[in-house]
């Protein structure tokens, strides 16, 4: 017989997380074998949990239009299948009663850091805050790997409430390790000789580099800065060898973006950095270090000629761009205070320059770079999507494939995430309003559902000291 037991939304969401959550098993003693006492006894593992979200109208991820009337049906971490309310179900299914809210893929950012330096304590906050926001999965660009994989050790047996971590280990040029942030995610090492800070030379042995950065359980390798073309074809080569995706910046100082590209990575970062490429070469920096901004001018007034290009060979190559436009805007602002610095570009220009994108159909990632407050209620990944879609120019539809199908291939996830269908993990977000009509409706989240485990919204506040 198939159990039916009804959830309805808002305040008995509380129940649904207690519902949903599995019980822990009998603490004992993994040691006692060695200690001479006896094993303990063999304990058969739980039956995952079968669930049913009933009534959904269901954004898949795919670009697709929204479907009404769909059932999803999960067991323990993963999607068991999709199928119409009055489809039957397995056996013993748990029904929860959705009828009415918008469903959607678990959403990614695709550019955070979350130990440069690292504090644990600092990064679970924002993990907490991230999952019960709707993101169910992050990408790690470049930080003190030490603490980033316990967090996401921590993250992926679901001893703190976070997203998936998926992280870089870096590799640039000599000059970049006297960069103080190097110091800070290399202490107690040497920065530029740890497994996950590489300083890359021509004299490099790049198999072994490779393979140390692997390692560091590191999804992909980060190249940043302060390298040649040659090495930066070299490093992306060894890579793919070796079977490790390869996340760039779009210049990587004196590598140009069209040098960077000619390597061939997986995912380029930052649509500003671009614009350098229709620099006189003599104008170019050599250096990341230089930060002399860029004149705006060339990209506010329709499409640039180079930069153009550069987004049809990234379309074609299949090159992710990892666009980062929400930080621009927080430098802008903070350029706005007398004296302040200018940044390397504007808010609008990049907006310009990933609209270009855009149009040109280079597909574009939902990374941040950046967080709003603790105390906000809100990650920066809401805002980064608004602003995809209302300075950008994007609609609702892709930015939402940018955070969820799209952001699962930045991450070399795809096979698990950004979508939802049969065998991928139980990664859901349920909203009250359609974000298809506007990304900012993802702020009616009502509950986010992270391998299987849900995790009101209700049960969340920002923090305040």
């Amino acid at each position: 017989m198939t159990t039916i037991r009804t959830w309805r939304t808002g305040a008995a969401l509380a129940a649904l997380a207690v519902t949903l959550t599995a019980s822990a098993a009998a603490a004992h003693d993994p040691f006692a074998a060695w200690h001479g006492a006896a094993p303990p006894a063999s304990v058969a593992p739980a039956e995952p949990k079968i669930i049913a979200y009933r009534g959904a109208i269901l954004f898949d991820g795919t670009g697709a239009p929204s479907r009404a009337g769909l059932t999803i049906v999960t067991r323990g971490e993963r999607i068991l299948a999709v199928q119409p309310d009055n489809a039957p179900l397995p056996d013993a299914a748990e029904t929860v009663d959705v009828a009415g809210l918008y469903v959607l893929p678990g959403l990614i950012d695709t550019h955070v850091h979350v130990a440069t330096p690292p504090d644990a304590d600092a990064a679970r906050v924002q993990m907490r805050r991230w999952l019960y926001s709707g993101v169910t999965a992050v990408r790690g660009m470049a930080d003190d790997l030490r603490s980033v994989g316990e967090l996401a050790r921590q993250a992926r047996v679901g001893e703190v409430p976070s997203p998936d971590i998926y992280y870089a280990a870096l590799m640039a040029g000599e000059g970049f390790f006297k960069d103080p942030r190097t110091q800070a995610v290399s202490a107690g090492a040497i920065a530029g000789q740890a497994p996950w800070m590489q300083a890359i030379t021509a004299d490099t042995d790049l198999p072994l580099a490779v393979a140390m950065a692997r390692g560091t359980s590191a999804t992909g390798i980060k190249i940043y800065a302060d390298l040649p073309a040659d090495l930066v074809a070299r490093i992306t080569t060894e890579a793919r060898r070796q079977g490790v995706p390869v996340w760039t910046h779009a210049m990587v100082y004196p590598a140009t973006p069209q040098e960077v590209i000619a390597a061939g990575p997986d995912v380029m970062s930052h649509a500003c950095i671009l614009a350098h490429q229709a620099q006189a070469p003599a104008d170019r920096p050599v250096s990341y270090a230089s930060r002399t901004p860029i004149d705006r001018a060339p990209f506010l007034n329709g499409d640039n000629p180079v930069v153009q290009a550069l987004l049809e060979q990234m379309r074609d190559k299949g090159i992710v761009l990892d666009a980062t436009v929400r930080v621009y805007a927080e430098q802008d602002r903070a350029a706005a205070a007398p004296g302040a610095r200018q940044p390397i570009c504007s808010g609008p220009m990049v907006f310009a320059l990933t609209r270009q994108a855009y149009r040109t159909g280079v597909a574009i990632s939902t990374g941040t770079d950046g967080e709003t407050p603790d105390s906000d209620a809100w990650p920066a990944l809401i805002e980064e999507m608004v602003l995809l879609q209302n300075a950008v120019g994007m609609t609702p539809a892709d930015v939402l494939v940018a955070a969820t199908q799209t952001a699962a291939r930045t991450v070399n996830q795809s096979a698990d995430m950004g979508t939802i269908e049969p065998g991928k993990l139980a990664n859901l977000v349920f909203v009250a309003a359609d974000p298809l009509t506007d990304a900012s409706n993802l702020r009616s989240l009502q509950f986010t559902v992270k391998r299987g485990e849900a995790f009101p919204r209700t049960d969340f506040r920002p923090r305040t000291d």
